[in-house]
């Protein structure tokens, strides 16, 4: 185990982030496909996210709220899931469930978790009646580090950064060949990078979930987003220096 605070992305928006001795999971999605998305890259591997001390769900929709991907989780381990959202975690048997809005705060252990606001949009999907605002996350213990899920540029963005972010996990894509709204892409991404200034970005939400056989038409939306956000980000946010991990890799914060 390394001693310094460190991130390792798993793919899409999971990530495990490790900070005094506390490790937690986003948006854990630990299978090889989800309805008509398969995965590509890595697979995830239970030891990159077994034993963690918490999860982090940032909204409903099912390529971060993965039913199959949590039943793989100790059904002891506590989940922070938007307020709207913890019934269906209890469904899985889940005991300790925190649900929070944006201005709360969760304690884990020595770390302490900022919930922030994010703008998406919160169903689960239009056979679902269940809704949750989405949230992002900030980490805060030796470092401080900031999940976003998924998110659009929103006002309060730059408050986010102050004081000092180490680090930005920061969405640059989505799982098709095109985006809807409620989301950031490499430019728009950049700009968002701009106003956070962190130490660090890394970009995740790309390259790793994509609709069956489609890569075959369209391949680019899978490897290039993170260095487009990357050269526009060299442009707009000189400051903050951009890390590409490839699913499955690790950095020190």
């Amino acid at each position: 185990m390394l001693n310094a605070p460190h991130v390792s992305f798993l793919g899409h928006s999971t990530a495990v982030i490790e900070d005094s001795g506390v490790r937690l999971l986003t948006d854990p999605v630990l299978r090889g496909r989800i309805g008509h998305l398969r995965r590509h890259g890595t697979p995830v591997l239970d030891a990159a996210w077994s034993g963690v001390d918490g999860v982090l769900i940032s909204h409903l929709h099912h390529d971060h709220f993965d039913r199959r991907s949590l039943e793989l989780i100790d059904r002891r381990t506590p989940i922070v899931v938007p307020a709207g959202g913890g019934s269906l975690i209890r469904e899985l048997g889940f005991g300790a469930v925190e649900e929070v809005v944006a201005g709360d705060r969760v304690g884990f252990g020595a770390v302490s978790v900022l919930v922030v606001h994010a703008e998406h949009e919160g169903g689960r999907g239009p056979r679902s009646t269940h809704k949750a605002q989405p949230v992002g996350y900030i980490v805060e213990g030796q470092r401080r580090s900031y999940f976003a899920g998924d998110t659009d540029i929103f006002d309060e963005m730059a408050a986010i950064g102050e004081p000092q972010l180490d680090l930005a996990l920061i969405p640059v894509w989505g799982w098709g060949p095109t985006l809807g709204p409620g989301h950031l892409d490499p430019r728009s991404a950049a700009d968002a990078l701009a106003l956070l200034a962190p130490t660090l970005a890394i970009p995740i939400h790309w390259g790793t979930l994509y609709p069956f056989a489609l890569e075959r038409l369209r391949p680019r939306a899978l490897s290039d987003p993170p260095h487009l956000f990357k050269r526009y980000a060299g442009e707009i946010a000189p400051r903050s220096e951009v890390r590409i991990l490839a699913p499955g890799e690790t950095t020190e914060l």
